[in-house]
Order: structure tokens, then C-alpha cells, then sequence
């Protein structure tokens, strides 16, 4: 009950609030899915939030491995001098004045290093990216084969529906006439009848389904949808081999790519941890001044003293983990992303054999079969269960040949997720 009237509830809402949306201009989308796919592109906020984060990690790229600001100290030695006079800060009037000028060095490859991993950080981020890309499209190409499924289903619904009525009249004429019972047009109402019920279901899911898609457009959820037009054409079977795809597979996987820049980033932090047993410099220029001018220069040297071994093999060895980690992380993404490829690839292959089977085979005899026992119906050689029997053989061969378009569709959708590009 709860359900009907959260059903009824938003209906109304669709009814009442479509007017709305077309006044404000906000475009009918659902006739192709191309046109949803470009849609999400420029506004899904989660694919936009991916894309700053991606542009965000190239600008710290761009800047590591940059050398520290250089620091600047003053020293004002004697303000008094010799407490002959009140203190101050005129740097002509203490005893001595230092102006020390100090640049950090880093040990040699340190920041080539930096800027390595940085880079492929970056590159990380970007194989993000297109991974939420290719999961969200993924994610509208199904949904939107799901909504042409149920457009196409709630189409021959009503199809079969205008049938019943007619064989409705076919009953009726024949127990007019003595020629039939009359429970013959009584099952032809309760038909009738089970296929409105099927109708609101239908409706109901339809509903559900241009929900789901507005919410992977960005959109409200009772925005409009434009009835589906049509699906995409399958790709050829000879473009569906499982060794040219693996080796597109391993070079394009959004989620490979981004492994492999890990990884890459991994090796790379690695070997920057073992720099960091050679010390870092640090020079600096001082000069003096006393009363007026400048009669004296400093120079230093420093560096720091690498002596505690423990925290650096410590520190060596997490990198040697990680480096393991990121490895072994690849590896586990190759093996799923291959497995998934091989499945829906058979799943594919399947869905296109069985539609084929249905198109030329079963649907031409079901249709035959009916035309056959409705002339015998009519001449009364057959009684009307037999009818009703070769009404649903037809019905059950067209649902089973859109359920086979939709998911050849959906299984095309994950084929090109894996790939990270359209085929």
C-alpha cells in the first residue's frame, strides 16, 4: 500500500511539475543516449570534482622539486654599546649589524626525484578521473537501455492489450452466435485485465528508471525524460575478440593506467627514501655593518648529519613495502578487469545469439502459430485456450528479444567501462 502511494504521489508530481520545466527550457533529454552521456559530461558534479582534483595534483606537479625560499636573518649586536647609550634597533647606530642570506640545498637527484613522483601522482589522479567518467557513463548506458526496455515493454503491453480487446469481440460475436462458450469471453477479460495491472508495474518502473537517470545527470528527479528512440548499434563480432581487446585493455583501463602511475610514483619514493642517507646543504652569504658601511663578509656552510640509521631503514623499508603493496595492487586490477572483460564478452555474445534466435526464428513461427489458431478459433477447430496459448508464445518472444537488445546493451556499456573507451 505504502508503495502504490509513493507510486501515486509521484505521478502527480511528474504531472503537475513537467509544465515547469518546460516553460523554464530545461531540455527533454532521453531520446538518445548520446545526448545524456553529453549532458553528464559538462555537469555531474562527481565527474567535475574528479576532473579539479586531477588538474589540482598537475599544479603540484609543476612546482615540486622547487627549491625552498631562500631566508633572510638581521643581527643587531651591542644595541647599547657597552651600555653607552639607550638601546636601538637603527642598524647604524648598534655596535654591528649582520645581514645573513641562506639557501637550502637538497642532496643531488633529490628534486628530480620529487618532481618524478609528483608527475605521476598526477597521472594517478587523471586515470581517476577518467575512471569515474568511464564508470558514470557506463552507469547511463545502462540505465538507459533499462528505460528503453521498459518503454519497448510497456509498447507491446499495450499491444497486446488492443488484441485482447479485439479477441473480445471475437468471443463474444461466436457465443452470440452459439458458436463458443461464454467463459471464452470472460478469459478475455481477465487478459485485459492482467495487462493493465502490468501497465501500472510498467509505469512504476519507468518511473524508478528516469529517476535513477536524472540522478546521473544531475538533475531533479521528477525532471522529464523524452521516450528512448532507439538503442546503439552493436559493434561488429570480429571488433569483439578477447586477445585485440586484452592488449587495448591493459594499455587504456582507466584504473590500470592509474595503478601504473602508482606504482611508477612508488618506485620513485622509494628511491628517494634511500637519498635521504646523503645530507642536505644549506649556504648563506653574511655581510657586516658597522656604523655606516659595510667593511666585513661572512660566508657558511652547513649541512645535516645523517646518523640516525634506524629511523632511515625504517623509513627505507615502508618504502620497499609500499613499493610491494602498489605491485601487487596492479596486478590484482589486471586479473579483475581481464575476468570482467571475458564475461561480458560471453555475456554479450549470448545476448546477440539470442536475439537473432528470437528475430528470425521464434518470433516468425509464434506469429505464425497464432494466425493459425486464430483462423481455427474462428472456424471453430480449436478452442480458446489454445488462442490465448499462441497469444503469449508471441508476447513472451518479443520480450525476450528486447530483453536481449538491452542486455547486449548494458554488456556493450561495461565492455567499454573496462576499456576506457567507446568501440
Amino acid at each position: 500500500m505504502q508503495l502504490m502511494l509513493r507510486s501515486c504521489t509521484l505521478a502527480v508530481a511528474l504531472v503537475f511539475c513537467a509544465p515547469l520545466y518546460a516553460q523554464t527550457g530545461e531540455p527533454v533529454l532521453g531520446g538518445s543516449v548520446e545526448s545524456l552521456l553529453q549532458y553528464a559530461r559538462e555537469r555531474n558534479p562527481e565527474y567535475a570534482s574528479m576532473r579539479h582534483e586531477a588538474e589540482a595534483a598537475g599544479a603540484r606537479a609543476a612546482f615540486a622539486g622547487a627549491l625552498p625560499d631562500p631566508k633572510l636573518r638581521v643581527e643587531l649586536e651591542d644595541i647599547t654599546k657597552m651600555n653607552e647609550q639607550n638601546p636601538t634597533l637603527s642598524p647604524s647606530r648598534v655596535g654591528r649589524a649582520k645581514y645573513q642570506i641562506m639557501q637550502e640545498l637538497p642532496w643531488f637527484g633529490k628534486r628530480d626525484l620529487q618532481r618524478e613522483v609528483a608527475s605521476f601522482q598526477a597521472d594517478a589522479a587523471k586515470g581517476q578521473a577518467f575512471g569515474t567518467w568511464a564508470e558514470l557513463s557506463a552507469k547511463i548506458k545502462a540505465a538507459y537501455a533499462q528505460y528503453f526496455y521498459i518503454a519497448q515493454n510497456e509498447r507491446l503491453t499495450r499491444e497486446i492489450l488492443d488484441l485482447m480487446t479485439r479477441l473480445e469481440r471475437v468471443s463474444q460475436a461466436r457465443y452470440a452466435g452459439g458458436l463458443a462458450a461464454q467463459s471464452d469471453a470472460i478469459r478475455a477479460q481477465v487478459e485485459q485485465t492482467t495487462m493493465r495491472n502490468e501497465l501500472i508495474m510498467l509505469e512504476n518502473e519507468k518511473r524508478m528508471t528516469q529517476s535513477r537517470m536524472n540522478m546521473l545527470l544531475a538533475r531533479p528527479a521528477i525532471a522529464p525524460l523524452a521516450e528512448p528512440e532507439g538503442l546503439r548499434p552493436l559493434p561488429a563480432a570480429v571488433k569483439l575478440d578477447y586477445a585485440a581487446l586484452e592488449d587495448r585493455v591493459r594499455g587504456r583501463n582507466p584504473r590500470l593506467a592509474s595503478e601504473e602511475a602508482k606504482l611508477k610514483a612508488a618506485e620513485r619514493n622509494r628511491d628517494l627514501t634511500y637519498k635521504n642517507r646523503y645530507p642536505d646543504f644549506a649556504v648563506g652569504i653574511a655581510p657586516m655593518q658597522t656604523g655606516k658601511s659595510v667593511k666585513e663578509w661572512e660566508v657558511m656552510f652547513e649541512m645535516n648529519i645523517p646518523i640516525q640509521q634506524s629511523s632511515r631503514r625504517a623509513m627505507e623499508q615502508e618504502s620497499e613495502s609500499m613499493l610491494s603493496a602498489a605491485r601487487s595492487r596492479k596486478d590484482a586490477t589486471a586479473n579483475q578487469v581481464l575476468s570482467e572483460l571475458a564475461e561480458n564478452l560471453s555475456a554479450l555474445d549470448a545476448a546477440r545469439r539470442t536475439d537473432s534466435l528470437m528475430t528470425n526464428s521464434l518470433l516468425p513461427q509464434a506469429e505464425l502459430t497464432y494466425k493459425s489458431a486464430l483462423a481455427s478459433y474462428e472456424n471453430g477447430k480449436v478452442d480458446f485456450a489454445t488462442l490465448l496459448d499462441a497469444q503469449r508464445q508471441i508476447r513472451a518472444a518479443r520480450q525476450n528479444q528486447i530483453k536481449a537488445q538491452a542486455e547486449a546493451q548494458a554488456r556493450l556499456a561495461e565492455i567499454e567501462r573496462i576499456l576506457g573507451e567507446e568501440l
